[in-house]
């Protein structure tokens, strides 16, 4: 299928400005220029409150952010989900999640607790996935005063935090940590490499590209052997089975097309309830995009969908 109209435009306006690739830039460059990409997500919801806090995490205080949807879909207790934000594990923060964090409150009706992990190159592998995980951990001992159902809470995480919420659910399975019901993964990268063949296809042109992907995963890794580290990479896990149920997302003209993919059907042949779905002529980041993206909206929908059935079927009759 081509280029979706509105990312064939949204490409070609990009290609005119002449930026600098991100990943010509130092990570300080990086982030400021990053800043001017928020506008791109339109108009930020309304919903019921937003609590500013900062939870404790392995060596550092953590912000969060949690939203709590509209009154007139409320019912105490609310399931949750906690948010990573992606950006390569080196971009980005929850003041540029608010819109994404906003939408996804009010289309799954969760409370929603978006984690400002710490970052890389400072912070290496492992610091982001402890941060994320500790996260986890408080979310689920601090439930009750969240306002959450314990036994509904699921992980979300788009990009590199898809890659952190599939590694954060891993890691709770193998230490018999917190019981997450769902795991929504958009657009996640799960495999450290670059030669699959969507790697190979979308190289170029189409926003991430391939030399990008490379400049965050040697940002984020500490040592060359975390590639075969299943919380750094989880497509290289043995063992998929006894996960949290899966939505997993795929832009069709994204280098990461592959790892949503192949990380769902490994998280399938485990018996793992999943579904995948691939978005059409779509780039990677568009969940970001409200403003420019008409299929924005779809997946929010679709996020929406699968969460309330999995968090309606978890309520107790």
């Amino acid at each position: 299928m081509p280029l979706d109209p509105q990312a064939e435009a949204f490409l070609a306006e990009f290609a005119d400005s002449e930026a600098k690739p991100f990943h010509e830039m130092p990570p300080v460059e990086a982030r400021r220029v990053t800043r001017e990409f928020r506008q791109l997500a339109g108009q930020p919801e309304e919903v019921h409150s937003v609590q500013y806090d900062f939870i404790p995490g392995p060596t550092a205080d953590l912000p969060v952010r949690i939203y709590h949807p509209n009154p007139d879909k409320a019912k105490s207790p609310l399931p949750g989900l906690i948010y990573f934000h992606g950006g390569g594990w080196v971009l980005n923060n929850i003041a540029s999640a608010d819109n994404v964090s906003r939408a996804i409150c009010n289309v799954t009706g969760c409370v929603v607790v978006t984690v400002n992990y710490q970052k890389a190159p400072e912070h290496k592998y492992p610091v982001p996935l402890d941060d994320c995980y500790a996260a986890t951990e408080w979310v689920f001992a601090n439930a009750e005063t969240c306002g959450m159902d314990a036994d509904r809470i699921g992980l979300i995480g788009d990009s590199a935090g898809g890659n952190l919420a599939a590694a954060v659910a891993l890691k709770a399975r193998d230490e018999a940590g917190p019981k997450l019901v769902c795991q929504v993964l958009v657009y996640p990268a799960t495999q450290y490499g670059w030669d699959t063949p969507s790697y190979r296809a979308n190289a170029e042109g189409y926003l991430l590209e391939r030399p990008l992907m490379e400049y965050f995963w040697k940002h984020y890794a500490a040592h060359p052997v975390d590639g075969s580290d299943p919380y750094f990479a989880p497509l290289a896990a043995n063992d998929h089975s006894g996960l949290p149920r899966a939505l997993v997302v795929s832009a069709e003209f994204d280098p990461l097309c592959d790892d949503g993919k192949e990380y769902s059907e490994k998280l399938s042949a485990a018996g793992v309830p999943v579904k995948f779905s691939l978005y059409r002529g779509m780039i990677h980041g568009f969940l970001s995009m409200a403003g420019v993206f008409d299929q924005t909206q779809i997946l929010f929908d679709e996020i929406g969908q699968e969460v309330r059935s999995i968090m309606e079927s978890k309520q107790p009759v």
